[in-house]
């Protein structure tokens, strides 16, 4: 067997043609992985290719839509071809429509379940079946705040990112079983600025934004890069990501009157929407790179804050323990009491 050890390490990015998927791939170019490059729009591909060559690393593109599992399939062949391994894939890649349930067809929410959902599936298994054999490696999923809490005008995006997040859970689980070296992360991200909000599919009367607050598409690729070497169960991005989470388990009841009356207006600027192409079910960029960051680059953060839930529920729980126990002295003194 050829010893791979001491070659540069190799990840597989899906959705790296724009977005977060462009950003993360320009991390781990500046330090020196070769990368896998998967996403329709050949523009956005060959542009990230110079990104990744510029930053230091080597890059393969890969024309692929993530919701056929064969062509997610012959790409990782391609990169065992050529580079021998697979450390690490990264599901990035995602589609949404801006729409009230009733507006959104049949085929769109096939269409957003297909991307979003399945070409998490399909990235895992196709990264398993090379990861298995080799004896290592890591499956990253880009999730959101929103696989814990729907909000309303993304109900496909929204149910397609709590479906990824059972399917990683059921995964864990077997992996764990089989007592699998493989390791499993979710890192679920606030509002990113990225052209998605120029692209997406928009049914709303004035053009989207992404929900303050914003953080840049760099901001959240370093924080992906950090978590994909420490492969923690799960990482929260931002504050916002955070209370949405922790706000929905302690309150959904009040979430929902919060969203029903500011849920609306947030996804929207005061510009009335205009008839334009959408990316749903072809490439916008396949003539023309759209790079990383969207319209909002004047809002968004340049920092993210990362967050382990582990350690907030360890945290919550330490909190209610000394609580309790606090409780339950001050009932023990009062019965002791003459």
């Amino acid at each position: 067997m050829k010893d791979i050890s001491e070659a540069p390490r190799v990840a597989v990015i899906t959705g790296a043609s724009a977005g977060v998927g462009r950003a993360v791939a320009q991390q781990f170019a500046a330090r020196g992985w070769r990368i896998g490059l998967i996403a329709r729009g050949r523009a956005g591909l060959e542009g990230a290719r110079a990104d990744v060559d510029a930053a230091g690393g080597e890059a393969m593109v890969l024309p692929a839509d993530v919701a056929d599992a064969a062509a997610l399939d012959d790409a990782a062949r391609a990169v065992m071809d050529r580079w021998g391994r697979i450390d690490l894939w990264i599901n990035a890649a995602m589609a949404t429509v801006l729409a009230p349930v009733s507006q959104v067809t049949p085929d769109e929410f096939q269409r957003v379940t297909a991307v979003t959902y399945l070409g998490q599936v399909f990235g895992a298994q196709a990264a398993l079946r090379h990861m298995r054999p080799q004896g290592h490696g890591t499956i990253v999923s880009i999730g959101s705040a929103l696989a814990y809490r729907g909000i309303p005008l993304q109900a496909p995006y929204c149910a397609a990112k709590f479906a990824t997040r059972g399917f990683m859970d059921s995964l864990r689980t077997e992996l764990l079983h089989e007592n699998s070296p493989i390791r499993l992360t979710e890192i679920h991200l606030p509002a990113v600025n990225t052209p998605q909000f120029d692209w997406a599919r928009n049914k709303m009367p004035r053009k989207a934004q992404p929900v303050p607050p914003i953080h840049s598409p760099e901001a959240i690729a370093r924080a992906v890069y950090r978590a994909s070497l420490d492969a923690p169960r799960e990482v929260w991005l931002a504050g916002s990501a955070v209370k949405a989470i922790l706000g929905d388990a302690a309150a959904p009841a009040l979430v929902d009157r919060i969203l029903s009356s500011q849920g609306y207006s947030g996804q929207q600027t005061d510009e009335a929407a205009t008839p334009r192409p959408d990316n749903l079910f072809a490439p916008m960029d396949a003539d023309r790179d759209y790079g990383a960051s969207g319209s909002f680059g004047d809002e968004a953060r340049p920092h993210v804050a990362a967050y382990r839930p582990a350690r907030l529920r360890a945290g919550a729980a330490a909190i209610a323990c000394a609580v309790g126990f606090g409780i339950l002295r001050t009932v023990l003194d009062r019965k002791t009491r003459p």
